[in-house]
């Protein structure tokens, strides 16, 4: 998954304190604290200018007070804002000790500080050398919101009129996009040429010339109907000339440099060590995304033992279903299997999640007392991006008005496999994602700015977690689908083992695709996908199976230490309703728990 996400009144007020150097925002602005309430204040107004330096995170909360803006985070000036931000909320957060704080607020001031130190320790990188891959960054998030059905609204004329607007800031960062590369370019921090290959036709198919079919044009394609008429000329005419003069020149510049001087001088390494702080940036990655002080050796041995243990499992399903082969051979047969791929349409396997959906809703309350409030949807994964996507959900609005949406890549639905279709619900839908962050966000006891911080130990760990539950929810019951349980596991055991391999252990591409292919059933051009994943954004492939592993650890204790005082709906509850925090905060908050009922 992706970074979750981090008045009017207040702007002028943060425009001025960023101008100043910390030490003097420190004299002039941070005053001994008082009482809870003052630091209640302080998370407040972290949070509004959180929104204020990220506003793509705030419309995608569905909050519309900047949906009009899009800051340039590949200037010099932008970083510097951001490092007196957090260098600030640093400070401030440090002031209050525990005697004026409640358990809760104390849970939230090591959040806080944490968030900032992460942060801080980031701008120490130049991430800004590498500003787009073909996987996770802003380019392709612009597209999902340029379709006209995902978070950015188009319901007023001022919405239209508002990413328009956006669009100018837009068209501005790919041409800095094109600065930075070049700059990178010199100092020999490049992309490896095979992920340079994917982020090419993704822009060329940006500058399709139709401007009727272009992307870009969707929304005016929905055009509420009670708009004047002269409204819908304006906008028809003004998308045109964006589009015409402006989106589709910005989308060929970027294409032809990336294609040609770009490419010329993509490295043919695959893992971050290749570059002259790789070894840092790594170390720094595996904080972020595990929450942990693990290194990467040690994450390393632990995803070879657990891709041993999950073969012995495997093992035991091949001889349940009579297969006679080897594991690998196994491998094969389910990859090739005719019977797990009876889709003709991309509406059945939207229709299958559906019914996955509806096999377990029985069940479901014996393991959660606590549901949530936002509606939910599964949906095909838009044309552009689908070829190099994978499955993802995406948050519903705070408020709810907008459904949380499990999006499934189908680039060909006859070479649809569904052998790992409940697993796969488990973890992006329910009690997966969908679970965990909306009822973070409806949670009234949280400060605003915990509602949509996205750690990926937590967060997909709880996911992974989930996949877990699928025999209790009444899953699982064929044993090819118990088999894409199996499946999912050793797919994240082995991002121990290769993604580690690629960025620590000087491994190529090639040798960690083989290896994923000699230990899982994933198609080779999933697995190609996969590894080129990881090549693009270092570390984030580990933070599942380490998330997953410590709430494992967490429930059995719990089980061991509370006997018949043990409730399983309790302790789902006792982990979501924190929100994402970093593992050592939800260990530490489970073992006062334990020790309170004990």
């Amino acid at each position: 998954m992706r970074q979750y996400f981090l008045v009017a009144v207040g702007i002028l007020i943060f425009f001025y304190a960023c101008k100043e150097a910390p030490k003097t925002i420190e004299k002039k602005e941070i005053v001994m604290p008082t009482s809870s309430a003052t630091f209640d204040g302080l998370l407040e107004a972290y949070y509004e200018k959180t929104l204020q330096l990220y506003p793509l995170n705030a419309t995608s909360e569905g909050d519309t007070r900047y949906n009009d803006r899009l800051p340039n985070d590949l200037t010099v000036g932008f970083r510097e804002e951001e490092k007196r931000f957090y260098t600030t909320y640093k400070i401030k957060a440090e002031q209050y000790g525990d005697s004026l704080l409640s358990t809760s607020q104390k849970m939230s001031r090591e959040v806080l500080l944490w968030n900032c130190n992460i942060n801080l320790e980031r701008l120490t990188f130049r991430e800004d050398l590498l500003p787009i891959n073909q996987m996770w960054t802003k380019q392709l998030y612009i597209g999902q919101l340029a379709g006209g059905t995902s978070a950015q609204p188009f319901e007023t004329v001022i919405d239209y009129q508002n990413w328009l607007t956006r669009l100018e800031s837009y068209v501005q960062w790919m041409d800095t996009v094109v600065v930075r590369m070049k700059e990178g370019i010199e100092k020999e921090h490049v992309l490896p040429k095979s992920l340079i290959k994917k982020v090419v036709p993704q822009l060329k198919a940006l500058t399709n010339t139709d401007i009727e079919k272009h992307l870009f044009y969707s929304p005016i394609k929905n055009l509420p109907e009670d708009f004047a008429a002269e409204d819908k000329a304006l906008l028809r005419g003004a998308y045109k000339t964006m589009i015409q003069q402006k989106i589709i020149p910005a989308y060929q510049r970027l294409h032809d440099f990336m294609n040609t001087e770009y490419m010329a001088a993509g490295r043919a390494s695959s893992g971050i060590q290749a570059l002259s702080e790789g070894v840092s940036y790594y170390e720094y990655s595996i904080k972020l995304y595990t929450t942990t002080t693990m290194t990467a050796e040690a994450i390393h041995q632990m995803g070879l033992d657990e891709v041993a243990r999950i073969s012995k499992e495997m093992e035991t399903i091949k001889k349940q279903v009579g297969y006679e082969g080897s594991l690998k051979d196994f491998f094969d047969h389910v990859r090739n299997k005719k019977e797990l791929m009876p889709f003709k349409e991309p509406t059945e396997v939207v229709a299958n999640f559906n019914a996955v959906y509806e096999k377990m809703k029985p069940q479901i309350e014996k393991l959660f007392d606590k549901k949530p409030k936002t509606p939910f949807e599964v949906r095909r994964t838009e044309a552009f991006r689908e070829a190099s996507a994978s499955a993802e959900y995406n948050p519903g609005s705070i408020d709810g008005t907008r459904p949380g949406i499990f999006y499934v890549p189908i680039p060909d639905v006859t070479k649809y496999n569904m052998y790992a279709d409940e697993d796969l619900f488990l973890h992006e839908a329910i009690p997966g994602h969908h679970y965990q962050i909306s009822l973070t966000q409806e949670n009234e006891e949280l400060p605003k700015f915990r509602k949509t911080l996205w750690y990926s130990a937590y967060g997909e760990g709880w996911a992974l977690y989930s996949e877990s539950l699928g025999k209790e929810l009444g899953l699982y019951q064929d044993p090819y689908q118990y088999f894409g349980m199996l499946g999912a596991e050793m797919h994240r055991a082995i991002r121990l083992v290769v993604d580690t391999g690629l960025h620590a252990k000087g491994w190529s591409r090639e040798k960690a695709i083989q290896y994923s292919l000699d230990n899982e059933a994933e198609p080779e051009a999933s697995i190609i996908s996969e590894i080129e994943r990881y090549m693009a954004n270092p570390g984030q492939a580990l933070s599942y199976k380490i998330g997953q592993l410590k709430i494992r650890e967490l429930r059995a204790k719990a089980e061991k230490k509370l006997g018949e005082k043990f409730d399983i709906r309790v302790f789902h509850n006792q982990v979501l309703e924190t929100g994402c925090v970093p593992l050592a905060l939800l260990e530490q908050k489970i073992d006062n728990w334990i020790a309170h009922l004990k």
